[in-house]
């Protein structure tokens, strides 16, 4: 919530409460939700805001910190100045279309005015909600005022209502006293062609009027999936009760015990179609388990042919085809690493930091010897990327650490090597450097460049767009820069501590 300036703690609880219960209430009205506090005399500013699924918004953007002033809104100025609810006032535009706006009063544990509800919807909005039969109509009505008093439990935790789902409105008796289009075609779905007005809902469906019942009985907001035949249903149910006079407004504000068994008139029954979304992410969940399947698969065959390799290095005599050996063994484990990796987690994304500490890992266990006194270290934030880039990552990780372990040492000379990562949103530098002997003087990149560092500089350019170079210091030092690619249209994975 935008801060809400001169409100006391209990009076902010209320508009917390308030804001909580503003985006089902904005679906099920068919209508997007401001809510106003007072500035100066003759301003206001928009403290929370709610637009409907089920249909567009009028607003496309956050307006949340927007201030008014005298004659932008004169409802919303004239609910907060007299503490009466003002409808039908035109002149309010959005994109150029007219807007109609009722504006409501809330009130504080005092019973002081401290804020107003704008409900705003267009003018096609506002004239089929007039079509509606005025007991539907009377039933949105009382559903905002129960919100702006708190008079519900619940609400706030039921899903989203979308513009494909259907509503019904029933009395105490549970017998349909509305229904929309929507809510008679979804019925039809399990092959009830009846009309849905004046039945009684056990009639219709047995499921939603257990379920009714049990939201009538508990009197609060309630949300259920179930399967209904060969459909799996999603019902909300949300009681109406009845306008109190028993007990004022401002002793309900300051939450005085309710009754225990309040007078309900009626209850609002939505109701969705569920089964489609459902197979949907079932399919989604197999063939994420497939693809697991077949990158651990992957893993274990790369395994078992750098088992092979190693195998085949111990049994040469020749101390360069053994070292070859072992470095192609180097280079399938790095790649091995990423597929554990994808394996493991469900997410197209690598955190290349876990990467790394793997490849180090692998390092200490199989390369380095203790007595050889080299110390690596991991510095920097997690770094998300996505696959591709991750394993053309972990490949350059791996060839430069064996660049460092080959060439930036002396025999038992020992030292440091430490692989920092930084993330600069757009971009990411990997850097390795060494407390080794450095490079040559008259080394040169592109003339001196063995296998390993070919191969750096053809996924660097070729993979990755971008850059690689060899400096020269306190020991040797090779950075590479590259910019992150998108996932999903211009959506960047950055860093997440």
């Amino acid at each position: 919530m935008f801060q809400c300036p001169g409100v006391s703690d209990e009076d902010l609880q209320i508009l917390r409460r308030t804001e909580a219960n503003l985006p089902i209430l904005a679906d099920i009205s068919r209508a997007d939700m401001l809510l106003y506090c007072p500035l100066a005399e003759g301003a206001a500013v928009v403290v929370a805001q709610a637009g409907p699924h089920s249909v567009p918004p009028i607003y496309d953007e956050p307006v949340l910190g927007q201030v008014i002033v005298a004659p932008e809104k004169p409802a919303v100025l004239d609910a907060l100045d007299t503490g009466n609810s003002t409808r039908g006032t035109h002149g309010v535009r959005a994109e150029g279309a007219p807007v109609m706006q009722e504006a409501q009063p809330v009130y504080g544990v005092d019973g002081k005015v401290i804020a107003a509800l704008s409900v705003e919807k267009t003018m096609i909005e506002h004239e089929r909600l007039r079509h509606q039969p005025i007991r539907f109509r009377k039933a949105i009505e009382r559903l905002q005022a129960m919100v702006l008093q708190n008079e519900l439990d619940g609400l706030d935790a039921l899903s989203p209502f979308g513009e494909q789902d259907g509503i019904l409105l029933l009395d105490r008796r549970r017998r349909v006293r509305y229904a929309s289009d929507i809510a008679t075609n979804l019925y039809r779905r399990l092959r009830y062609m009846d009309t849905l007005e004046k039945k009684e809902l056990s009639t219709i469906l047995p499921g939603d009027d257990r379920f009714v019942e049990r939201a009538l009985k508990e009197q609060r907001c309630l949300e259920q999936e179930a399967r209904e035949g060969d459909r799996v249903w999603l019902r909300k149910a949300i009681p109406i009760f009845a306008q109190s006079n028993v007990v004022p407004l401002s002793r309900r504000l300051l939450r005085l015990p309710r009754p225990q068994q309040r007078d309900v008139t009626g209850v609002l029954l939505l109701i969705h179609d569920a089964t489609e979304a459902r197979r949907v992410e079932k399919e989604a969940r197999i063939r994420a388990a497939m693809i697991q399947e077949i990158h651990h698969r992957v893993k274990n065959n790369l395994q078992t042919i750098a088992s092979m390799l190693r195998l085949q290095a111990r049994r040469t005599e020749s101390m360069e085809v053994r070292q070859i050996l072992l470095e192609s063994v180097s280079r399938i484990l790095s790649v091995a690493t990423v597929h554990e990796f994808l394996s493991e987690h469900e997410s197209r994304v690598i955190n290349i930091k876990d990467v790394s500490r793997r490849i180090l890992d692998q390092l200490r266990e199989g390369v380095v010897g203790e007595e050889e006194g080299i110390r690596f270290e991991l510095r920097g934030p997690n770094v998300y990327l996505a696959t591709q880039q991750a394993t053309a990552c972990a490949l350059i990780i791996n060839e430069l650490l064996q660049n460092a372990l080959e060439h930036g040492f002396a025999p038992s000379q020992g030292g440091e090597i430490l692989v920092e990562l930084q993330d600069g949103a757009d971009m990411v530098t990997l850097r390795i450097s060494n407390t080794g002997k450095g490079l040559p003087t008259d080394f040169d990149l592109e003339r001196d460049s063995h296998l390993g560092l070919t191969i750096v500089q053809t996924l660097v350019k070729d993979d990755l767009k971008g850059r690689f170079e060899l400096t020269d210091g306190d020991g040797a030092q090779a950075i590479v820069t590259f910019p992150k690619t998108p996932l999903g249209g211009d959506r960047k994975w950055n860093s997440l501590e």
